[in-house]
């Protein structure tokens, strides 16, 4: 097997990348069309597919209740259980957060149904303009990555400027206008626990902006005739301040913790909570963004997952960001150095999603 990007006399890479994109089919219409074998750019390194193995089944991402969060005696107990998750796994699932499970339902459901629609219906969605607006596609960083990877998202930026609502998917709109208020409700619930967490007050990273900007994200992974010579999405982290992940009960993410690939379980009724790289560059380190996948789907049925991507809308009016200066001190100075928008911004769309390359930049 030749490794991705590799030359290989006679074979035009992007030329069979743009005809794909072109198509607007995305990997849903390669895999309904009865497709045996995936397209050559969807072969990824042997190094990438050498790691892909499960995780021993006793070691499982934490599950924290938020059942009883408003009472004083149990919030304490909750920060702790947060803040040592966000420490040592940068991943944890919520349970009891507070939205019905037939609203994580329906969510599913409109999603999966966008992705179901005719090849034709769909393709009037299909742009590539990130960063506004709404956005079908298959792989945000397609043109960018050495190996595609086997997913199609339907992207909608719904702050601070967010999209007409016509522009909406009419299949899903409702739904997801609707899950970016319960999505951004848990995770204000969780930011302020976060926020306690490193010792400062309740409301610290609502003044801060740190849910004002946020991305809403519907996955599909469908079937893969060769899961084993691609992935769903390859290893990397989270650029922003939080991300929470809904999905259904087809399994596929993974989460690196210390020397093993850990599958994540769907807990029924839960979500998915994993803490980006700008809020471990702004708590000092003190939590951590780790590395996560997604294998590609060797089930009949597809794997649906919804992610909403929150982070800060008012930067510092220096137009730079770091630690936190209530975080410092003399014997905890600052690990990292302040960084530009630009920086970040440029850190995210120049290149093929990789693991921390912003945190690596900044350290000092």
């Amino acid at each position: 097997m030749a490794a991705a990007g590799a030359s290989v006399v006679g074979y035009d890479r992007m030329k069979e990348v743009k005809e794909f994109d072109d198509s607007k089919m995305g990997v849903k219409g390669l895999s309904d069309s009865g497709i045996t074998t995936i397209p050559r750019f969807f072969v990824h390194s042997p190094e990438t597919l050498s790691e892909v193995k499960s995780s021993p089944a006793h070691i499982e991402i934490p599950v924290i209740d938020l059942a009883n969060v408003g009472s004083n005696s149990h919030r304490s107990k909750i920060v702790e259980q947060i803040r040592e998750a966000s420490k040592t796994w940068g991943f944890f699932q919520v349970i009891n957060h507070g939205v019905e499970v037939s609203v994580l339902d329906d969510t599913i459901s409109a999603i999966k149904a966008f992705h179901d629609q005719p090849m034709e219906v769909k393709a009037k969605h299909y742009i590539r303009e990130e960063g506004h607006g709404v956005m079908y596609s298959s792989n945000n960083d397609l043109f960018r990555s050495e190996a595609a990877c086997w997913h199609d998202s339907l992207q909608v930026w719904m702050s601070p400027e967010p999209p007409e609502v016509e522009e909406i998917p009419k299949i899903c709109r409702k739904e997801v206008v609707e899950w970016d208020k319960h999505a951004k409700k848990v995770a204000d619930t969780v930011m302020e626990l976060l926020s306690l967490g490193l010792g400062l007050e309740a409301g610290k990273f609502r003044d801060l902006t740190f849910s004002d900007s946020r991305a809403f994200l519907g996955h599909i992974y469908p079937y893969c005739p060769q899961a084993d010579l691609t992935m769903g999405i390859k290893s990397h982290t989270d650029p922003g301040i939080i991300t929470v992940l809904l999905q259904n009960q087809i399994q596929g993410l993974q989460v690196k913790h210390g020397n093993h690939w850990v599958d994540v379980k769907p807990v029924p009724g839960g979500l998915i909570i994993n803490v980006g790289d700008f809020l471990q560059i702004v708590s000092n380190g003190e939590y951590k963004s780790v590395q996560h996948r997604v294998l590609a789907n060797a089930s009949t049925e597809s794997r649906i997952s919804i992610v909403v991507f929150f982070n800060l809308a008012k930067w510092r009016e220096s137009g730079k960001y770091g630690p936190l200066p209530e975080l410092l001190t003399p014997e905890k100075p600052g690990i990292y150095r302040d960084f530009t928008v630009e920086e970040f911004f440029q850190n995210f769309y120049n290149k093929g999603l990789d693991s921390k390359s912003l945190i690596e930049k900044i350290k000092l």
